[in-house]
């Protein structure tokens, strides 16, 4: 019997939970139908991918879009086609918008600004503040829903709760894995003096790494107390890693591109207020503790913590200059090259950007590449060397500081559901995000 599908990516080395091969790809109806050689089989399509790596869609599960209130610096629309343009399928964003995600109505609204409008499938993590405790239960379960993200240190936005009695009160109603900021208020509020005007090398002066381990231990203790799981994200010191090596029944974490890339105080020297971000970029011994937690299986996800603003915004003198870059365009081809360079290999990337998020978050249908689940596919060439530059950068920001860098490793294709999205540098098929699936949320 002939087959027939949709799509059939061929001759592609698929790199997936069983090792990597040479096989073909049958897509039906936006789902992966069979794996394998496909040689007999008719398709609507067929894509050559010989030469190519075919990898599970890639999921940045942190990132910042801006919309709603912030839509100067990036909005639904051009963070998703940032994704995409990178080879990210999926995003989780965050809720420090204005108004702040905190509600019903608020998660609501931008579940309908996003369906067909972003590039890529979506979640919103809905945030957890002092007002909203008693709603957090059901607001956690709305499909489309991420989990609970709460900030215990102040950043963007005005999402903040610091005090213990407040978190555990959140922590006491929520039953999902939450998310958190993981930097001490009442220290970062003490130490605002070390600031130094026009000089972002004191950026982790001020918010030290005492300030963030002082937080994740708050914070373990905390889900030991109540029986609650928690993610800390975008880890920046060696003595985190060390320390949530011994609580991983509890404690999942998260590193980022440019804390396992940068170092202070290089990077602030060369990229001044472009390279400044919360919690903030460290020096190199920190650097190789995220690594020695890549290597050791103790970070679990990679997030690109994407949050821009705009050049008008990054030019002011710190510390009137705001926290955050671009990240989510950016994501795959920095992994790659740290991929050809040999400090992590190629399995590692997919189990750090799709298996680990669908396991953390229990996605259904997507984070592997399996027969049933989601026609999500991250395709890239590991032998293509291009410069990262502003012009490539399709976020709204219009700017990296990784602009003229070069790496090797690149994404050629986006697929999301089925449709090629992104093809060779170009936007291949209109948006048709949808909300990404939990197990957690799934209602008839």
């Amino acid at each position: 019997m002939n087959q027939h599908f949709d799509t059939i990516l061929k001759s592609g080395t698929v790199v997936n939970q069983d090792g990597e091969g040479v096989r073909d790809i049958g897509v039906v109806g936006g789902r992966i139908a069979a794996i394998g050689s496909l040689g007999q089989a008719s398709a609507g399509e067929v894509i050559d991918c010989k030469g190519l790596h075919i990898l599970p869609g890639v999921m940045d599960t942190q990132v910042h879009f801006r919309e709603p209130g912030l839509t100067q610096k990036e909005d639904l629309e051009t963070g998703s086609r940032s994704a995409v343009m990178g080879g990210v399928t999926a995003v989780f964003e965050m809720p420090n918008t204005n108004p702040l995600t905190v509600t019903e109505a608020a998660f609501t609204d931008k579940i309908n600004r996003s369906r067909h409008r972003m590039h890529c499938d979506f979640a919103f993590f809905i945030g957890g503040t002092r007002e909203n405790v008693q709603d957090l239960p059901e607001l956690e379960r709305a499909p489309g829903c991420a989990g609970v993200k709460v900030f215990i240190g102040s950043s963007t936005g005005a999402l903040l709760v610091e005090d213990d009695e407040s978190l555990r009160r959140i922590f006491q109603v929520i039953r999902r894995r939450a998310a958190f900021h993981a930097e001490d208020e009442y220290r970062l509020n003490e130490r605002k003096p070390l600031r130094i005007e026009g000089d972002p090398r004191s950026h982790p002066v001020w918010r030290d790494e005492t300030a963030a381990l002082m937080a994740t231990e708050r914070l373990v203790n905390l889900a030991r107390e109540t029986g609650k799981r928690i993610h800390v994200l975008h880890i920046s010191t060696k003595e985190e890693i060390l320390y949530l090596r011994d609580h991983k029944d509890v404690a999942s974490c998260e590193a980022t591109p440019h804390h396992l890339t940068m170092a202070a105080p290089e990077c602030y020297e060369r990229l001044g207020t472009l390279a400044q971000m919360n919690p903030p970029v460290r020096s190199a011994d920190h650097r190789a503790g995220i690594w020695y937690g890549v290597e050791q299986g103790i970070i679990d996800v990679l997030g690109s913590d994407h949050a821009p603003h705009t050049l008008e915004e990054k030019s002011k003198a710190y510390p009137a200059s705001p926290s955050g870059m671009t990240g989510v365009q950016t994501l795959v081809p920095l992994m790659l090259d740290h991929v050809n360079a040999g400090r992590l290999s190629l399995a590692r990337f997919v189990d750090l950007t799709s298996a680990g998020p669908a396991r953390l978050f229990n996605i259904a249908c997507k984070g592997r590449i399996a027969a049933g689940y989601d026609a999500d596919f991250t395709i890239v060439d590991l032998k293509r060397s291009e410069t990262i530059t502003n012009k490539w950068v399709a976020s709204r920001a219009g700017w990296t500081p990784y602009d003229g860098v070069r790496v090797q490793g690149w994404p050629v294709g986006t697929f999301v559901r089925g449709k090629r999205v992104m093809w060779q540098g170009e936007l291949a098929t209109p948006s048709t995000g949808e909300p990404v699936r939990f197990l957690e949320t799934l209602r008839p």
